[in-house]
């Protein structure tokens, strides 16, 4: 089980430093893949770039609180499930909160066994259907950050499952060049070429049937139980 909790990638909102001190000594044992935000405007950023996998997070902070960062998390991505730890005059607050992707709450003080048992019943769910199939030979396993082609592992970089992963997040989601810069180099200025160097090297590494590109528009996957409809 404690394996499993490994391959998660967990990100814990918390802005009172004394407790965010003691949860973050506990669960950085237990998660290879861990993050701390003490605001909920850092959270939402860092969920943003690094999507993990669960979200940990405090009400009541300064500025943007911890329903509002669930609510647009929830909007963005609908699957990833949202554990609260709320003080307990936040409890009506909570109560009143729809949709917005929380799939427990625990109230302070609350015992940190307890939580690490939910979240460990959490990656047994998330390992049981992280296994997305993509037509006609591959799948990925999220848990694993692994591309799969006729069963065998692919070895991609970072960068790549970045892309890959942008890629899954919507069956025939298109990417344009520009959103892949942004994407794989928010920081720098990129030209077409370095995307087009980029593609071409992942293509090498897992054939040429994985990537479609649709003239003029952009790149996407073909789900898995899905016919090609067009070749490049």
């Amino acid at each position: 089980m404690n394996d499993l909790l490994g391959k998660v990638r967990l990100l814990y909102v918390e802005d009172e430093e004394n407790l965010a001190g003691l949860m973050r000594g506990l669960l950085e044992k237990v998660f290879t893949e861990f993050q701390w935000a003490s605001t909920a405007e850092e959270g939402l950023e860092m969920f943003r770039k690094n999507r993990p996998d669960i979200v940990l997070t405090d009400i009541t902070m300064p500025g943007m609180d911890g329903l509002a960062m669930s609510r647009i998390i929830h909007e963005e991505s609908p699957d990833t499930p949202i554990v609260v730890l709320s003080a307990y005059s936040d409890k009506e607050k909570l109560l009143g909160a729809i949709d917005v992707g929380i799939v427990k709450y625990f109230i302070k003080p609350f015992d940190p066994e307890e939580l690490l048992e939910y979240l460990k019943t959490l990656a047994e769910k998330l390992s049981n259907k992280s296994t997305i199939p993509i037509h006609p030979y591959y799948s990925y396993h999220r848990l694993e950050k692994t591309l799969y082609r006729k069963d065998l592992p692919l070895s991609l970089s970072q960068r790549e499952i970045l892309f890959l992963e942008a890629l899954l997040k919507k069956p025939d989601h298109l990417l344009d060049v520009q959103s892949i810069k942004r994407l794989l180099w928010p920081d720098r200025e990129t030209s077409d070429d370095a995307v087009r160097v980029f593609l071409n090297r992942l293509r090498n590494k897992t054939g040429k049937e994985l990537i479609h590109n649709r003239s003029g528009e952009g790149y996407y996957l073909i789900p898995g139980n899905s016919t090609v409809s067009q070749t490049e």
